[in-house]
């Protein structure tokens, strides 16, 4: 199988900081965070999804949450030392990251990026993320994560939901 553009810069990302990504393929796809969490067979709450949002209309943010929260909007943006929040446009998301919505990795962004980790996703040692496309993801051990991406921690969601299924 041919590894996507995306997937590659992924994977070449995680080389460079001593990182062996290694890929999964889903073809039929793991776009959300249940669709994830069913192609692995792992715990909904073990998807890191990294969202995109929107601080002040000025500065694009990656918050990392667990696959069974979602982000509380209002707590992000105190904890980022911001006035509002809200989730980036596509387009947005994109030139922040390099990746579409769906398919959002922890790492190789094209410049730097300010990234957020919701405490909620400290209930697993290992997590799964995104692959760069919404087929392909990788497990991760959450400390890696969070110095990989030099995340800070902040209480960013509503606890656990049901039905969550935002990437």
């Amino acid at each position: 199988m041919t590894i996507p553009e995306a997937t590659q810069r992924v994977v070449e990302a995680g080389r460079v900081l001593g990182f062996e990504v290694d890929v999964h393929f889903f073809p039929e796809g793991t776009k959300t965070s249940q669709d994830a969490a069913d192609a692995i067979g792992c715990q909904l709450s073990a998807i890191a999804k990294s969202i995109v949002l929107t601080l002040d209309e000025a500065e694009q943010v990656v918050v990392f949450a667990s696959g069974d929260t979602r982000i509380d909007l209002e707590l992000l943006a105190r904890a980022a030392g911001a006035t509002s929040a809200r989730r980036a446009t596509l387009d947005e998301a994109r030139s922040a990251t390099g990746f579409a919505a769906g398919g959002t990795p922890p790492i190789g962004y094209p410049g730097p990026v300010r990234v957020f980790a919701d405490i909620a996703l400290r209930r697993h040692l290992e997590v799964w993320s995104a692959g760069g496309t919404p087929t392909t993801v990788f497990p991760i051990p959450l400390q890696t994560l969070v110095n990989l991406t030099g995340a800070t921690w902040v209480e960013a969601t509503e606890q656990p939901v049901t039905g969550a299924n935002s990437r």
